[in-house]
């Protein structure tokens, strides 16, 4: 499964983070918006969609930045009732983008809360375990967002 991420780097130098509704795999746990891949879609196009789903705003795929990668396999994980699985060891990957311009307010369409975090504060939430390598690839690559890239 093929997953893009986009890591909203303000001005100020804070990332927005949403919140994942409790109901979700993951419930409750902090991530960087995005979501999967749709037929036909390359990355950019699906993560410019996501972002307007998720959040309201409107970005360009050029102003797109690739950060890096994470990949796993999913945990077979009860589904709500306590039988069958959500997942059973499928493969996942998730591309991170950094974007810098964006337009609109951002808003929490889908997860249960967005907020914005200090870069060394990332490491610090509760955050799926992907998320993890993708926050420290984000802060290795942030002087050169900082800087025009």
């Amino acid at each position: 499964m093929l997953v893009v991420a986009v890591a909203l780097v303000a001005p100020s130098g804070q990332v927005l983070m949403q919140r994942r509704p409790q109901e979700a795999m993951h419930g409750g746990l902090w991530e960087f918006p995005g979501g999967k891949l749709e037929a036909g879609e390359t990355p950019r196009e699906a993560a410019v969609r996501e972002i307007k789903e998720e959040l309201g705003l409107v970005i360009e795929p050029g102003d797109l930045h690739a950060v890096g990668f994470a990949e796993a396999r999913l945990e077979a994980t009860p589904d709500a009732g306590g039988q069958g699985a959500q997942a059973s060891g499928r493969p996942i990957v998730i591309l991170l983008h950094a974007c810098t311009r964006w337009r609109g307010e951002a808003r929490a369409l889908e997860g249960a809360q967005i907020d914005w975090y200090r870069p060394e504060a990332l490491a610090g939430l509760e955050m799926p375990p992907l998320d993890y390598p993708l926050a420290k690839a984000l802060l290795r690559d942030l002087p050169g967002l900082a800087s025009g890239i």
